[in-house]
């Protein structure tokens, strides 16, 4: 099958115009050009991709796709991706057989693209509203192949992860981005203004630069293992909102979570199970609170959440906050784990532990609501966990606010 497909991309190389040898040439010479320029960032980001990993290649493959002939794409492409791997993605540890199935996707969009342009009867000539409508068909056709592809088959390695998630770590607004570059390459740029090809090399670097900065605050700010904001992070954040509401008049609310008998969850299947009960219990988490909301965790099994604002009423805004409260307690109540590192086991009869403090109702300082929070936290443990406890009060005088950055 492998001497096949190399006679056929031999036979579509020869059988191309000379022009079309002359594009990809180029292509490919501007494209390994780009990737020497920008190869430290791109090896940091290959490295710290938590999901799907987006190279600005798009930019050069998305153009010989709409550009050449279908082989010759594909031997341009294969030349792009060799090149791609021995001098980025093998000094950054990915697997031979990730990057051949990378390049495979983008040659199955390759051809997928000839044959949209074929049914439109459009060639390399896009000025006209048909030629337009080809082309953002082929962007849009081209994308959905890749993430599909490549997407379906982090979920098979990943069982239990989701689909959505792993779309938006692969920031699919900077793929689209990448494509539309590509797009302009080979409608505007190619045609009539080869030497601008080099001009388009500074912004692209200028972008890797900036989304290795992204990823690299991203990392920088969240929970290795949860995804939710670390305690130095959660802090900052968590002060903004309350002077928000301090500025609003509004009320706002501080919980703190504790998974009950998580000790047991680790000394029973391990911390990689552990682990996974932590990621499930973050993802609940996550689904219900609101995007203002702010929710760490602060080691351990313990999280916190900042909700800022809530409704008022009459209890300073004590049953808006319980009742975000009693969803997440519920929710993981009834939390089933599956363990991708073993498919076969499921975690059940887990519950939390929550305590609640408002403000200004109660306190008007992080570290005073905190404390508070944490004394209803203790409170419900004792009263049979799996609850939620509001305090309205301080804690005792002389008891310092505990230190949670650390834990």
């Amino acid at each position: 099958m492998g001497l096949v497909t190399a006679g056929l991309v031999v036979a579509g190389g020869i059988a191309a115009a000379p022009g079309g040898w002359a594009t990809a040439a180029a292509i490919v010479v501007i494209a390994g050009l780009h990737a020497e320029i920008s190869l430290g960032a791109e090896r940091m980001r290959r490295r710290i991709a938590e999901t799907r990993y987006i190279d600005l290649s798009s930019v050069w493959t998305f153009a010989a796709a709409l550009l050449l002939p279908p082989l010759l794409a594909t031997t341009t492409v294969v030349l792009i991706y060799t090149h791609l791997y021995f001098r980025v993605f093998r000094p950054a540890g990915t697997p031979p057989h990730r990057q051949i199935y990378s390049t495979s996707t983008v040659v199955i969009g390759v051809h997928l693209v000839a044959v949209i342009q074929y049914l439109f009867g459009i060639g390399d000539e896009f000025s006209s509203p048909l030629g337009v409508l080809c082309l953002v068909t082929c962007l849009l056709a081209y994308t959905a192949t890749n993430t599909l592809l490549v997407v379906s088959v982090i979920r098979l390695a990943q069982p239990g992860s989701k689909f959505l998630v792993i779309l938006a770590g692969g920031d699919i607004a900077l793929e689209t981005a990448t494509l539309s570059l590509g797009a302009l390459v080979a409608a505007v740029i190619v045609p009539d203004h080869w030497v601008l090809l080099v001009l388009l090399l500074p912004p692209l670097v200028l972008l890797e630069q900036t989304t290795l900065i992204r990823q690299l605050e991203t990392r920088a700010e969240t929970d290795e293992k949860t995804g939710l904001l670390n305690p130095d992070t959660w802090r900052s954040r968590a002060q903004r909102g309350l002077a928000g509401a301090e500025r609003d008049g509004a009320a706002a609310g501080v919980l703190i979570l504790d998974l009950d008998y998580f000790k047991e969850v680790n000394d029973r299947y391990g911390h990689l199970v552990g682990d996974a009960v932590l990621q499930a219990v973050a993802d609940v988490i996550t689904s219900e609170v609101r995007d203002d909301d702010v929710a760490g965790r602060f080691g351990g099994e313990e999280f916190v959440i900042a909700l800022s604002p809530v409704r008022p009423g009459d209890d300073g805004g004590e049953a808006a906050v319980r009742e975000v409260g009693e969803r997440i307690r519920r929710r993981v109540e009834t939390l089933q784990v599956q363990v991708s590192a073993a498919p076969t086991l499921v975690i059940e009869e887990l519950s939390v532990s929550i305590g609640a403090a408002l403000y200004p109702a109660t306190a008007d300082e992080l570290d005073t609501l905190l404390s508070i929070a944490d004394e209803a936290l203790y409170a419900a443990k004792r009263a049979g966990r799996n609850q939620v406890q509001v305090r309205n009060g301080t804690p005792p005088l002389g008891i310092p606010a505990p230190d949670h950055s650390s834990s």
